[in-house]
């Protein structure tokens, strides 16, 4: 049991790193001089310069936004407080591309806001000053907007943890209360904080749809361009490869940023939220509710006004199709990511409890450990590292029936949703994993003892012990997984099938195509859907706060 335990997450893991593998594989190749030089050329500076403009726009506003609420919600006490706890939460159902759309249509020169400004005063085109939000500031604000809590739930734990009692400690030698927020509660909070912002900016570096729409050109954009206009594949790999290494660059640049200097606390103790009074109270009321207002409350009322005016009429015919395109490919992917979740996890829980097994457990973990880079990689890298060895691999298949039956099969892999639904779990196993991994470690080892003192076998100790106390984590990895899916943009475009379109492609082009009140109700249905896991974090935040205010 022990060998083909290991043999079968090592070869998972192989198959999720596969796209990445392909990807590298394909920087050094050549025949690739003329697409490059006519990159170098032409938009390859702008690449660059835009991706690390955007990064650091991003990285900045999440992480003053994120920690400045997160500090009101989980220290002070003001009105509003028990519903910004949780409501701050609610713009992670909002997609990016989807804010873009929105506020387009809101901010644009025929849009509402400047239509009111030239009938109220009278004005024309040219007569006043108005911020385009189709650009690289656009893109920075939709991105900060919607992506800030990823900041404010890490930093928030981080300083329901820790703040209280060294903040106070702080004061207590004399330290001012900003003195003691920035020499002590802030560095303590780093590693949540830095945890935060890089999750930001691999969504940041992976989104397609926003910065396509603003028109600015980032990496992923132009390898969707090498591929698709220039039909180059291993340039696009090569472009692919060279904004993974951005990525991986990032993240060590902080690490090493961050030294020798280690993050720990030895106390626990918690002190008294401070209560806010007056003006101050009212602000801090107003710094949460003005992200909630924007990334949230405000684009989920304007699209529901586009989708109640009847824009939709050319799109509802489709709107069945879709809606079961997205969840056929978004249900699958779920199961087939639990399940895999669940092997993957539970082998390196036997692994390490075998005694003698030591290069199994490593096998094993390491083999965690590939899968768990899944999520730190672009949908756009991941489609063109699926597409290469897949298409290799649909020929070669094509070849084989073709000279067995006489008859030419197509495409078996590509031409279908199985390329897709990979490329999927190569992006997104790595959430099912983390979160099936969380649940096993409150199943206690004494557990899997007793049951294998009863006569239980492993598999049987999996499904009548393990299976039953995973339950809530199984239904959370896999309702992560779909919501990820339903919202994912870059990865569809690139492997979708031929006529095989989704609510997110279908929001997408409709918006791309300047037709915004059709798209609005494909985007309310994506907004909708990821509401469900957000509302179900949010309730694990309120279900805490009769303990966390007591802190």
């Amino acid at each position: 049991m022990r060998s083909p335990l290991v043999v079968f997450t090592t070869l998972i893991g192989l198959l999720v790193a596969l796209p990445v593998l392909s990807v590298g594989a394909n920087l050094f190749a050549g025949d690739t001089s003329a697409t490059w030089s006519h990159l170098a050329a032409t938009v390859l500076p702008e690449y660059i310069l835009n991706s690390l403009l955007l990064s650091l726009g991003v990285g900045l506003g999440v992480a003053v936004l994120g920690v400045a609420t997160a500090w009101l919600t989980a220290m002070t006490e003001f009105p509003g407080r028990r519903v910004f706890d949780w409501a701050l939460l609610l713009p992670l159902a909002m997609p990016a591309y989807v804010m873009a759309y929105v506020y387009t249509d809101l901010l644009q020169f025929v849009g509402p806001v400047q239509t009111a400004l030239r009938e109220t005063f009278g004005w024309r085109r040219g007569d006043y000053w108005f911020p385009e939000i189709r650009s690289l500031g656009g893109a920075i604000l939709m991105f900060i907007c919607v992506l800030y809590p990823y900041v404010y739930l890490l930093a928030r734990t981080a300083f329901l943890e820790r703040g209280s009692g060294t903040f106070e400690a702080a004061k207590s030698l004399g330290l001012s209360s900003w003195q003691a927020f920035f020499r002590v509660s802030l560095p303590l909070a780093r590693p949540a904080l830095v945890a935060g912002v890089a999750l930001v900016l691999m969504e940041t570096l992976a989104d397609y749809g926003t910065v396509a729409y603003f028109s600015v050109p980032t990496f992923t954009t132009g390898i969707y361009r090498a591929w698709f206009a220039l039909g180059d594949r291993v340039a696009a790999a090569q472009l692919a490869g060279a904004l993974l290494t951005f990525v991986l660059c990032l993240m060590a640049l902080e690490r090493i940023s961050r030294g020798r200097a280690r993050f720990h606390e030895t106390g626990r103790r918690r002190g008294e939220r401070r209560t806010l009074a007056g003006a101050r109270a009212w602000l801090a009321s107003l710094v949460c509710l003005l992200p909630l207002l924007l990334g949230f409350l405000l684009p989920g009322v304007l699209l529901l006004r586009l989708t109640l005016a009847g824009g939709d009429s050319e799109f509802g015919l489709r709107y069945g199709v879709l809606a079961k395109n997205s969840l056929l490919v978004a249900g699958i992917s779920a199961l087939l990511a639990v399940l895999l979740a669940v092997l993957l996890a539970y082998g390196l829980r036997l692994a390490q409890a075998q005694q003698g097994s030591r290069w199994g457990a490593q096998l094993a973990r390491a083999a965690n450990r590939v899968v768990g880079l899944g999520y730190a990689v672009p949908g756009s890298v991941i489609a063109v590292g699926v597409l290469i060895p897949v298409t290799r691999l649909d020929h070669w298949l094509a070849a084989v029936w073709l000279d067995v039956s006489g008859q030419s099969p197509g495409l078996l892999l590509t031409g279908g949703v199985a390329a897709l639904i990979y490329a999927y779990l190569a992006r997104f196993l790595a959430i099912a994993l983390h979160t099936v991994e969380s649940g096993l470690l409150r199943v206690t080892p004494s557990m899997d003892a007793a049951a294998k003192s009863l006569g239980c076998a492993p598999g049987e100790a999996l499904r009548r012990v393990h299976l039953p106390l995973l339950r809530g984590s199984l239904f959370s990895a896999g309702l992560l997984v779909f919501v990820d899916v339903m919202k994912e943009l870059p990865a569809t475009l690139v492997m979708r099938p031929f006529n095989f379109d989704t609510l997110a492609t279908q929001t997408f082009t409709l918006a791309s195509d300047e037709r915004l009140a059709e798209a609005s109700t494909a985007a309310l249905a994506i907004v909708a859907v990821g509401l469900v896991p957000v509302f179900l974090l949010a309730r694990q935040i309120a279900a805490g706060r009769g303990a966390s205010s007591a802190c």
